[in-house]
């Protein structure tokens, strides 16, 4: 039996290619949850938002967590509602603009 192949979301696409704009950061999580690790760091660095953190769990498995102002949410949520961030729609607005300078 044929398998169907799964529907890719626009909304989803364009989230995913907003974030590849925000900076990024690869931890390892070590003994600690992910959630746990990321918190840490971002408070041990002192990271503003908006960024992204890639928290490498085990060797097969990476979390992805966002940082913003309003706290610290999963990538694949921001990714689908990325319009509800205000850094990420300022983000949005900078690339349109630079993309209507580029077509002149």
């Amino acid at each position: 039996m044929a398998r169907r192949r799964k529907r890719k979301s626009r909304r989803r696409l364009e989230g995913r290619r907003i974030l590849e704009l925000v900076p990024q950061y690869s931890i390892e999580s070590g003994e600690e949850k992910p959630v746990t690790a990321a918190r840490k760091f971002i408070q041990a660095e002192g990271i503003a938002p908006p960024a992204l953190l890639l928290v490498k769990r085990n060797e097969h498995t990476t979390d992805r967590y966002f940082w913003a102002e309003k706290g610290l949410f999963g990538a694949q949520y921001v990714e689908e509602n990325h319009f509800l961030f205000p850094s990420l729609r300022l983000m949005m607005e900078e690339e349109a603009e630079a993309m209507a300078m580029g077509a002149r």
